[in-house]
């Protein structure tokens, strides 16, 4: 049976498997390789963002778009409009923010809808592009199983930099959803390579690609990417208000029971997303519990393994706390003594 179309790598004759383990975590002492840098801080306010970015943004420049998820009409847990607007006025003067449609039928669909919904959310102090609304370009990804190229949004190729700026959470299907997940979803486009990621064309479920074959699929559309803006793109994670949902469900996300951490910043795709998996990790198993679940019932911890086999970057890492004079912490660290999310 055929299962991809001529876009990808797999056919009749050369089948690909997905790796496997994706519901296990690694603990530190048992990875190898080089060490990467990421900032922390546990300052969740404009300025905490603003300090986080600063660490990382020496290789941002030209024309820069700021990867963001801008939510669903009044999606309770995006990253604070106002953080955002502070830091492009100090820092990103002339950047847009980025985003691409949606693969599913609802309030950001369109270009057109997509542009209410920015209204509705408050996205007004900057242009905000979005990627797909004149179609798609394709980037080649090399050494990829599953592509040999994405599709993305064709005005991606406009930016000479880009900020992945994320809201860190759980996920619907990919178990977390971490710098990989907005700019592998984020920035393939609504028709194309969204449906390429999530869907074996033939069959009728539009969500039938999950576990490790998703995270793969999803982590090579990040890696076309990010090779494609080389040393200028940077990632800045917010743990704050982490659902296990995605900002894409909007208002009907889970309800919050998992402690707010801080901001982490890195030139680093896996060791920023590595990180927060591991103060989620050193976290008591009542402040874990759920989140953890999401995250390894979805397989999703082969979103790490699978960037790390991709050459994408560290799993391991020096963590530097900005709170306290740049010195070298550890995740448990990090999730030392975090009080009990209260709505705000």
């Amino acid at each position: 049976m055929l299962l991809v179309a001529t876009f990808g790598l797999v056919t009749a004759q050369n089948r690909v498997a997905p790796g496997t383990d994706g519901n296990k975590y690694v603990n530190y002492a048992d990875r190898t390789g080089n060490e990467s840098v990421v900032y922390f801080t546990r300052d969740l306010s404009a300025a905490g963002l603003i300090k986080a970015y600063e660490q990382v943004n020496g290789m941002i420049d030209g024309h820069v778009g700021v990867k963001l998820h801008t939510g669903e009409p009044n999606g309770p847990n995006i990253i604070p409009r106002e953080w955002v607007e502070a830091l492009m006025k100090k820092d990103l003067n002339g950047a847009n923010i980025i985003e691409t449609n949606t693969y599913y039928q609802g309030a950001r669909y369109t270009a057109e809808q997509h542009r209410q919904t920015l209204k509705v959310n408050g996205w007004t102090f900057c242009p905000v592009d979005i990627l797909d609304e004149q179609g798609t370009t394709t980037l080649p990804i090399v050494g990829g199983k599953w592509f040999k190229k994405m599709a993305v949004g064709s005005h991606l190729t406009n930016y000479d930099s880009m900020v992945a700026l994320t809201h860190f959470k759980g996920h619907t299907q990919g178990g977390f959803g971490g710098s990989n997940k907005n700019i592998g979803i984020g920035c393939a486009d609504g028709r194309i390579g969204k449906a390429w990621i999530h869907t074996t064309p033939g069959q009728p479920d539009q969500w039938d690609i999950k576990e490790e074959e998703f995270m793969e699929r999803m982590t090579e559309s990040t890696k076309a990417t990010i090779d494609y803006f080389g040393n200028h793109v940077c990632y800045v994670n917010v743990m704050r208000n982490m659902s296990v949902s995605c900002d894409c469900e909007g208002t009907a996300a889970a309800p919050v029971v998992t402690p707010n951490v801080g901001i982490l910043s890195s030139t680093d795709i896996l060791a920023v997303d590595q990180a927060c998996i591991d103060i989620i990790y050193a976290m008591t198993a009542a402040e874990h519990h759920d989140i953890v679940e999401r995250i390894e019932s979805r397989h999703g911890l082969r979103q790490l393994s699978y960037m790390k086999e991709l050459g994408m970057g560290n799993d391991r890492y020096i963590l530097i706390d900005l709170d306290n004079g740049g010195k070298r912490i550890t995740a448990a660290d990090a999730a030392r003594g975090l009080k009990p999310f209260v709505k705000q």
